[in-house]
Formats: C-alpha cells, structure tokens, sequence
C-alpha cells in the first residue's frame, strides 16, 4: 500500500545518526512522499539539505512555527517570504497557533499567522496548520482570511467531531497521526463520522510515536500503524485508506 507521510520532520537532529536508514525503511513501508514543513529560520538549511538527498521522496515546505514567533516575529516571517519568492515550495508551514507551551507572544503568534495565511493565498500554496490548545483563534482567523483560495491541513488533529466539521467547512482537510491509535486520544468518536476523503495521514516526527511505539522516537515508517487505526475506526479496508488519503494529499500538495 502506498501512503504519503504529509507531516515530518526527519531533517530533525533526532535522526542525525539514521536519517538514511530511516528514510529506507519509509521507503520499504511504502511511504512514497515525506513532507517536510519548516520550523524557524534555524531549520532552514537541514530541511534543504534533506531535500536535495532525497528529491524523489522528500518535498519541503516554508513557514515559521508558532513557537518559534517571539520578538523578532517580523524578520522571521520576511525570511518565509523571501525564501517563498526564491524557489518551489510544497506548501507554508508549518505555522499557526500555540497556547500549551508560552502564551507570552500570542498577539505576535496571531499576527504571523495571518501574515503567512496570505503568503499562501499569493503563491497558491496550501497550509500545515499547528493549532495546539488554539483551534478557536486558529480557525477563526483561517475563516476571516478564506475567500476560497485557502486550503491545506488541520495538522495533527485531535478535536471533536464539531471542529472536524468546521475544518471540512472550511475547505481544508485533517491530518491525522500517532493520537488516533492512542486508547484515550478521543478520534474514536470522530473518525467514524468523518468520510476518508477528508483525511490524511502523518507522523509528526520525531513526536507522537503511535502505538505500539509509543514513548519512543516517531519516524515515517511507522504511518501504516496510523492507516490501520484508520481504517478499523471507519471500518474501511486499509486499502481503501491508503488510496483515499494518498489521493487527497497529492491533490493537496501537489505532488
């Protein structure tokens, strides 16, 4: 079965001593495609680097995490669109909004989030949306700025079955990782309700191992214990999650 790991950061230095062999046993699990979104400035030349290792594969993406906006918020996202303005990029991302670690640069993190929301309506690109402890604000400010260009990903999403429905409103689609296979990660009251073609699929890595995993290090191998959670959850045969939600992230991201 082929999938496509649609969130993943393998140029982590959680992978410094096997990146290589990680990346073949992505390839081996039948991982066609690994997005890369982007943290900071910092992370910039790792994520090339890889890239340019593993073109066929690896594909990346231009944003500022929304725990990376502090003070110098404003150069950082002059960076995005520099580098946006330079070269191909799959998609902006990852950004959005973060109230579980520091709420100290919320004002910045909404307004850099904003900035990067029409970074993606001016180059087309759709969006890898953080939204930890923040759908409300995340979403709200997604809806202000959608005229209908706007499109991408809820990334990792763990809500209820109502924001699921307002990500789908929206137009964008909800990506899915290591939670789902958790015992208490509450996906087993929304996947049910939620047609595959909304869905995609994502490690998070090096976070949000699935289980049996985890505690431990994430990679994109480990995406076919998500597929399988999906398909028990939506009683679809894992044959027809891999091909509904490798469909929708290639037309996503257009790859």
């Amino acid at each position: 079965m082929i999938s496509i790991d649609t969130h993943a950061h393998l140029y982590s230095p959680a992978f410094n001593q096997d990146r290589p062999a990680a990346l073949a046993r992505a390839l081996a699990a039948g991982i066609e495609t690994i997005l890369l979104p982007n943290i900071d400035a910092s992370s910039i030349d790792a994520m090339l680097a890889l890239e340019a290792e593993a073109p066929a594969t690896c594909r990346a993406m231009m944003g500022l995490h929304p725990c990376s906006v502090g003070a110098d918020w404003e150069a950082q996202i002059a960076l995005v669109a520099d580098w946006l303005a330079r070269r191909p990029f799959v998609g902006v991302g990852e950004c959005g909004l973060d109230l579980y670690w520091d709420k100290t640069f919320f004002e910045e993190q909404k307004a850099a989030l904003h900035a990067q929301l029409q970074l993606a309506k001016a180059y087309r690109l759709p969006l890898s949306l953080h939204t930890r402890e923040a759908f409300r604000p995340a979403a709200d400010l997604v809806a202000e700025a959608q005229d209908g260009s706007l499109s991408g990903v809820f990334h990792c999403f763990t809500g209820s079955l109502a924001e699921a429905e307002e990500v789908i409103a929206l137009g964008f689609k909800l990506g899915i990782g290591g939670v789902a296979t958790f015992k208490n990660g509450g996906l087993d009251k929304v996947l049910p309700h939620v047609g595959l073609e909304h869905l995609v699929l994502e490690t998070d890595c090096p976070y949000l191992a699935p289980v049996p995993h985890r505690g431990k290090r994430n990679e994109p191998a480990y995406v076919p214990f998500v597929l399988h959670r999906v398909a028990e959850l939506t009683g679809h045969a894992p044959e027809a999650v891999a091909e509904a939600t490798t469909a929708t992230a290639r037309a996503v991201f257009g790859v």
